[in-house]
């Protein structure tokens, strides 16, 4: 199975990816986001360490069962041949209604069919008033016409 695009990667290419990536976090589906690393993918998640897809999975469906109203912005910092660095925030809310944005960094490594086969993430809370959120579109893929990372001052 290949997941294009494929490296090495293009500056088009590496945008493309990202954005393919930010999709699919955004529905919040972790059958569908677990496919897009290799089945022996090695995760570390904060302080968490996760490997294989079965483990991202069950990852993927405790973080969205307390990140609540979850919404993802990535944006490509660097990347090079098969390697990619990109930063994202998402707003989320828990159980409470105590809002969030988390900020971070990830560092992705790809095999040669486009699969995810490391992904290293670094990530921080910062609680917000619901008042302070700027992600704002219905639950689901961010519009096209919403302003990035960098447009947001974030």
């Amino acid at each position: 199975m290949t997941r294009p695009p494929l490296p090495p990667f293009t500056p088009e290419t590496a945008e493309q990816k990202a954005r393919l990536a930010e999709d699919a976090w955004n529905s919040r589906d972790p059958a569908k986001v677990a496919l897009a690393y290799t089945p022996d993918s090695q995760w570390r998640n904060r302080a968490e360490f996760v490997t294989g897809r079965a483990a991202i999975e069950a990852f993927l469906t405790r973080k969205w069962s307390r990140e609540l109203d979850y919404r993802l912005i990535k944006e490509v910092w660097g990347f090079r041949h098969n390697r990619m660095a990109v930063r994202f925030a998402y707003e989320w809310h828990d159980d409470s209604g105590n809002w969030f944005r988390s900020y971070g960094n990830e560092l992705w490594e790809f095999d040669e069919e486009g699969l995810m086969s490391r992904r290293i993430a670094s990530i921080n809370d910062a609680p917000i008033a619901e008042a302070d959120r700027k992600y704002h579109w219905p639950l689901g893929r961010r519009p096209d016409d919403h302003p990035g990372l960098s447009e947001l001052g974030l």
